[in-house]
Formats: structure tokens, sequence, C-alpha cells
């Protein structure tokens, strides 16, 4: 899963695609070398961006605190990056696999 990345520290980096104002929020599939994920919130005034964090935050069962989006505030590219994971369980996770 390109998408997903271990990093020196210890941390993850996600790549996300995502498509805001979407009918029902959801994780689609692959876009690119990014995992897309869909949105019902509209991208206004960053509320886009929390409702990925929570949505993010409940999928992983990481309190918000623990996700931090590094790039992409402005744009449907994002780079989030994972507190307190491992990749098996998060690879895991967000396979759909419980």
């Amino acid at each position: 899963m390109p998408f997903l990345q271990n990093r020196p520290d210890g941390t993850l980096l996600l790549k996300l695609h995502v498509q805001p104002r979407a009918s029902r929020n959801r994780l689609a599939g692959l876009h690119g070398d990014a995992l897309k994920l869909c949105l019902t919130t509209p991208p206004v005034d960053g509320r886009a961006n929390k409702a990925l964090v929570a949505f993010l935050a409940k999928l992983l069962h990481l309190p918000k605190s623990a996700l931090e989006i590094r790039s992409g505030l402005q744009g449907r590219s994002k780079q989030v990056l994972l507190h307190g994971i491992d990749e098996e369980t998060a690879r895991r996770l967000l396979s759909g696999e419980s």
C-alpha cells in the first residue's frame, strides 16, 4: 500500500485524496498512490479537515490529537501524520478488517 509509509521516528504518513460534499463518509479505494476519502462536509472554514480527522480517528481507534495534517490544508491531496499506531494495525483498519 503506497499510501502508507513508515517514518524513522515511529510515526506513519498517510497520503489521502479527499472528495468533499460526497453522499456519505467512506474510504473509496485508491486514487493514484493515495487513499481516496469521501466526506459529506463542504471544504469551507476548515470543516472538511475537521471531519477528516474525526473520521480517521474513529476508524483507527485513536484520539484526534494523534492525527496531524502535515500538508494539503487547502487542497484535496493531503498527508496525515499518525502517532501511536503501528503499520500492521493501520493497514488492517484502513482495509476494512476488524
